[in-house]
């Protein structure tokens, strides 16, 4: 009995390869790591190391709702973007959506002046690290030899 093998899976607006391992296959959704793959294959009863393009529709189905839904499922410790400032939830966001909301925090910070917001204007390191020897951005200044005088050495 040959099963046919789907090339390509969308799961949570992305497209997967389905020739690999589900597991492995999700952590190229934005948000989802290896533990989050693996806890989600756990929950809805799918081995985690079959491959993706061979499952069927219906739980093809079932990944797309836990990646979309991960906070009914999960516990709150486990979500990446926990009481929400906006909407005060716990919530676990995945592609575009992850990628928003981190810029969202950034300006508010830079818009309330915060010393973190400052920092990020100034293009300077955030968490307390060293600025005098490294993180330096801008072109590289470089050292310019002299042209040899002529008729010189």
């Amino acid at each position: 009995m040959s099963q046919e093998i789907r090339a390509i899976v969308r799961i949570g607006d992305t497209d997967l390869d389905g020739n690999k391992q589900v597991a492995y296959s999700l952590t190229k959704i934005r948000g989802i790591g290896i533990a989050t793959a693996y806890a989600i294959c756990r929950k809805l009863g799918i081995d985690p190391h079959a491959i993706l393009g061979a499952l069927s529709e219906e739980q093809i189905n079932k990944l797309d709702w836990a990646v979309r839904n991960l906070h009914e499922l999960a516990p709150a410790w486990f979500l990446n973007r926990r009481k929400d400032p906006e909407t005060g939830k716990d919530l676990h966001l995945i592609g575009a959506e992850l990628v928003l909301a981190a810029k969202r925090d950034v300006d508010l910070m830079k818009k309330l002046k915060s010393w973190k917001g400052v920092r990020h204007s100034l293009g300077l390191k955030v968490r307390g690290q060293r600025t005098v020897t490294t993180g330096r951005l801008g072109p590289v200044a470089g050292v310019t030899k002299k042209k040899a005088a002529a008729g010189g050495k």
